[in-house]
């Protein structure tokens, strides 16, 4: 259930372009990563409220995980929502992860697929893996093993021996002629850096 935050215009447009100088986005970093996830929660807090893509994402995290406050999946989509909204690769993956098993929304392949497409074009490894898996499962987007095997050989690349595995198995059910065309496909979307794959 989504809660509707009515703020006055009068204090919203205030506080719009005003920075934060008691937040600190590294601080909080620093405290998450030193376990201190309320430390961490308050400096990115005021961050994420003024727009701030990093600072939604660590949000996100917190609430997705569990980490300092009450692990609560709406609440880790919004934020991933409004990082991700600006562009930020990791909520890309997240908000697609979350669309995918249905935590915090419904699940929805398709919406799963959008947001992984927009990562994997920034290079994002996981978003690639996963857009492999939806196309070998047909989850989302038409089953197509060369385009599973296409973005599992990319991320093989990178040494993720899960790919290696899935790209296996993806190439049993494939003709040579296949293969042929998903390697081409993967050369191809690296040097177009991965636009348009």
């Amino acid at each position: 259930m989504k809660t509707l935050i009515i703020i006055p215009v009068l204090l919203f447009s205030l506080f719009l372009g005003v920075p934060s100088y008691s937040a600190d986005l590294n601080k909080g970093t620093t405290a998450a990563q030193n376990g201190d996830f309320a430390t961490a929660f308050k400096e990115w807090k005021p961050l994420a409220k003024e727009g701030d893509a990093l600072a939604q994402y660590n949000l996100g995290l917190l609430y997705k995980k569990g980490d300092g406050v009450l692990q609560d999946y709406e609440e880790a989509v919004r934020w991933f929502q409004l990082s991700a909204k600006q562009g930020y690769a990791k909520a890309q993956v997240n908000l697609g992860l979350l669309y995918d098993n249905g935590w915090g929304v419904p699940q929805d392949y398709r919406e799963a697929v959008r947001w992984y497409q927009l990562a994997a074009e920034q290079g994002e490894v996981n978003a690639q893996y996963n857009l492999g898996l939806m196309y070998a499962l047909g989850e989302g987007i038409p089953q197509d093993n060369v385009y599973a095997y296409m973005w599992w050989n990319i991320v093989a690349s990178t040494g993720d021996n899960n790919a290696k595995a899935n790209k296996k198995i993806v190439e049993e059910k494939m003709t040579t002629s296949d293969i042929s065309e998903a390697q081409r496909l993967s050369r191809e979307c690296v040097k177009k850096n991965y636009k348009g794959c």
